[in-house]
């Protein structure tokens, strides 16, 4: 800038998409004094979303254990010491029974996750029939099965896929210290796979892995600098899993934690910015600053994947009280205090 900052001079407008942020930006953001951090973040969501809307929805691992990769923070990876069990592809009917069981408390995103490297073809058969169905009951889709060729991508699209999940992690300067059997590159790769075959695009990273700051912020500025805005951005609160290489990982500071909820929401100003893994180590307080901050998308149920998420009934009691409202595509707006 003129003056010599990094950071544009401030204009409550409408936010303009850029792909162009330096991780220098994005640090002065993180850097900025929390009441104006949450100001500009505030602002900027208002511009493009009700600040009292909330959208919902449930993961369901389809999938469990057994995946050949050696991400540091996952229990899925058969490379860890007391990993998870491996089981076997659910049936596809199993699958839409609990997609049925999300629709009615509230959701409306229903996500499947695989724990694969990349889906075998006869495997996405299965999945795209999982799909087909969770459509026709009126939820959006998202799956989220690893690595993903042009000719896969299109096979899901076909099939009716909303939102694909490949998450970048974090920094491509630190990602080699948490994952070494795919690159950057590889997750680039299928990002843009995705985004090819017409698919939204559902991508964040995880807080908490020993990153320094500059790596939060090279974080924020991968996915804010992607060709086109992710869709969805999950920001994970690192779940410490004992038998993996991070089970004894330094716990985040939670200011630190809705530091990078605002900076997200203000490089990304048209994305839901989710609340995602880590929420049951969070204070009610803590989740009410993020939906200050500008998250205003969350997993809903008792589980993400393999680790422990807030109760439904919690949820609703801390939404209730907030005076926040759920919505959904398709959907009329669901009252947080309905039964389950």
């Amino acid at each position: 800038m003129a003056d010599g900052s990094p950071i544009a001079p401030f204009s409550s407008g409408a936010p303009q998409c850029r792909n162009d942020w330096t991780v220098a930006e994005i640090q002065a953001l993180l850097d900025l004094p929390f009441p104006e951090l949450m100001f500009r973040a505030q602002a900027i969501h208002r511009a493009s979303f009700d600040p009292t809307d909330i959208q919902i929805s449930t993961l369901l691992s389809i999938k469990t254990g057994g995946c050949p990769e050696d991400c540091a923070y996952c229990p899925q990876s058969a490379r860890h010491e007391e990993s998870v069990k491996a089981d076997r592809l659910m049936a596809v009917e199993t699958v839409l029974e609990e997609a049925r069981k999300a629709k009615s408390a509230g959701a409306s995103r229903f996500c499947m996750g695989a724990a694969w490297r990349s889906p075998k073809e006869h495997d996405l058969e299965t999945v795209c029939s999982m799909i087909e169905g969770v459509k026709e009951l009126g939820l959006e889709t998202c799956v989220t099965l690893g690595m993903l060729d042009t000719d896969q991508a299109e096979k899901l699209k076909k099939s009716g896929l909303d939102y694909y999940n490949h998450n970048l992690d974090t920094s491509p300067e630190f990602y080699g210290e948490i994952i070494t059997t795919r690159t950057y590159q590889d997750r680039l790769d299928t990002l843009s796979n995705v985004r090819d075959a017409g698919i939204n695009v559902c991508c964040g990273g995880i807080v908490g892995m020993g990153e320094n700051e500059t790596d939060r912020a090279g974080l924020i500025a991968a996915l804010a600098t992607l060709p086109v805005h992710p869709e969805s951005v999950p920001i994970n609160l690192l779940v410490r899993v004992k038998g993996t290489p991070l089970g004894e990982a330094e716990t985040v500071d939670p200011i630190d934690f809705v530091r990078m909820i605002a900076v997200a929401r203000i490089t990304m100003p048209k994305s839901r910015v989710r609340l995602a893994a880590g929420r049951e180590n969070m204070s009610d307080e803590t989740q009410t600053l993020c939906f200050l901050a500008g998250a205003n998308s969350i997993f809903y149920g008792e589980r993400l994947l393999t680790t422990p998420n807030p109760q439904a009934q919690r949820d609703r009691k801390l939404l209730d009280r907030l005076g926040m409202h759920t919505t959904g595509i398709g959907l009329d707006a669901v009252p947080v205090h309905a039964p389950a």
